[in-house]
Formats: structure tokens, sequence, C-alpha cells
């Protein structure tokens, strides 16, 4: 390729990319709840983990991972943290191996003190990106849900 091949390829890429578009919005979204998180000692990911785990009840890593769409190793090391602050504690298991797990009281405390902040993140989040977005980034999950 020539240089000036390479020019227009690397310019297309940077104008056009939606891995990088979806990186930026995610970084920018992110602090935006981890800031608002913060004096609580948590984070956005943790907190993610910790809705999904109140949802299901008594959570397999498996099923979490599946719902977040995490690896098994971001998963394992937000448990491992979240077990160390007294989040979630895990449950003695038939064969031992998968290792489920749950809220605590004091997880259970910090989804209800997180709500305000929550709140305030979730319309600054959409004041940012627009309802229309929003609600795209909704579809967007639904759909990716379905295919995977």
């Amino acid at each position: 390729m020539t240089n000036s091949q390479i020019d227009d390829l690397t310019n297309t890429i940077a104008s056009e990319c939606i891995a990088v578009r979806l990186r930026i919005v995610n970084r920018v979204v992110s602090k935006i709840y981890d800031d608002a998180f913060r004096p609580l000692g948590a984070k956005i990911s943790q907190m993610n983990i910790l809705v999904a785990v109140g949802k299901m009840g008594i959570a397999r890593p498996a099923d979490v991972c599946q719902v977040l769409h995490l690896d098994v190793s971001t998963l394992s090391r937000n448990v491992e943290r979240m077990k160390a602050r007294g989040w979630l504690e895990v449950i003695p298991d038939e064969d031992g191996r998968a290792q489920p797990f749950r809220l605590t009281s004091a997880g259970k405390k910090l989804i209800e003190q997180a709500a305000p902040a929550w709140k305030k993140a979730q319309k600054q989040s959409q004041e940012l990106l627009g309802v229309a977005i929003s609600g795209q980034l909704n579809q967007a999950v639904k759909r990716i849900d379905e295919l995977t």
C-alpha cells in the first residue's frame, strides 16, 4: 500500500469504526456512573453484577457471565472484591464446583443507597446521549441477547 492509501484507510477506520465509537461512549458514560458511585465505594461494573445477582436471587457464575456478557476471569475478580467488602456471599453447592453466590444484607443496602446516585447518573447520561440514542441502546442490547 502507498502512504496515501494507508492514510485513507486510517482516516476511514478512525472516522467510522463502530468499536471505537462504542468504546468512547462506554468510557464517558462509565465515568459518569463511577463518579456517582464513588462515595459509596463502588463502581458501575460492580453495581451491574450486584443488580444481576439481586434479580437472580442465587446466581451461578456462568449465568451472570451470560446475562452481562462477561468473561469468567472478569466476573471472578469482581466477585472476590465484592465478597471482601461483604456485598456477596458464596452459597454451598451440591457439586462444590459452581460456587453460586447471593447478595448479603450489606449488598442489598448498597443497592438501596446507590439508587439516588444511579438516578442522577442515568439522567445525566440520557441528557448527554439523548433520549433517542438511549432507546436505541436498549434495542441494541435486546437484539444482542436474542442473537447470542
